[in-house]
């Protein structure tokens, strides 16, 4: 298995977080899992992402909180995703993959 670990911080003026909850703003699941995506497209480029095959939000992520994406690779079709804050998980996912013709 191998593994790559990236760090992130959703600033408090991101335009996702106008509407998402005004005056106790929290980052939307979509704008994480975006972050998760870039990731993966940065540590595998080669790879075509076929489906999200699980996602659990375990717990919300506050605007000006940094993050940690780590991303598994536990088989040459499924990659597995971990958020963490503070030692805390905030999202657990799989990701289902191909490898694209070059």
């Amino acid at each position: 298995m191998s593994e790559f670990i990236q760090r992130f911080c959703i600033d408090s003026t991101h335009p996702s977080l106008a509407g998402h909850f005004p005056g106790n703003p929290i980052v939307p699941g979509v704008v994480i899992l975006d972050h998760v995506r870039t990731v993966l497209m940065e540590w595998r480029p080669w790879c075509a992402i076929r489906s999200l095959s699980q996602a659990k939000f375990l717990k919300p992520l506050l605007p000006g909180t940094v993050f940690t994406v780590k991303l598994i690779q536990t088989s040459s079709s499924h990659i597995k995703f971990e958020c963490d804050s503070a030692d805390e998980k905030l999202v657990v996912g799989t990701f289902t993959i191909e490898r694209m013709h070059e």
